[in-house]
């Protein structure tokens, strides 16, 4: 793994066919061009478990963001929210200067 790739957020989306929502956040990641791993519920018994009791979600889209720092905790996002997801996703400007 190269230093890049610890930059990199993990990204897990749970979804359900006939969410729009879900449709949306799909859009908006491929669009961005952001990685992410999606698991749709209505087939994946282990993988809806994972999104109601790990992280605590009844609702599609669940967006789970794991942070490069490896002892964070993921952030967790039920809906779609594009404001949010801009300020989420968008990296920090960088105070160092220019070189």
């Amino acid at each position: 793994m190269t230093a890049h790739d610890r930059s990199i957020p993990r990204i897990l989306l749970f979804t359900q066919p006939g969410c729009l929502s879900c449709e949306l956040m799909r859009v908006y990641l491929e669009a961005r061009e952001i990685a992410f791993e999606e698991h749709d519920i209505t087939l994946d018994s282990v993988a809806r478990r994972l999104m109601t009791e790990t992280y605590d979600s009844n609702e599609t889209p669940t967006l789970v963001v794991f942070s490069a720092q490896p002892a964070s905790q993921p952030e967790v996002f039920a809906g779609f929210d594009p404001e949010l997801l801009d300020q989420l996703l968008d990296p920090a400007p960088s105070s160092d200067p220019p070189s």
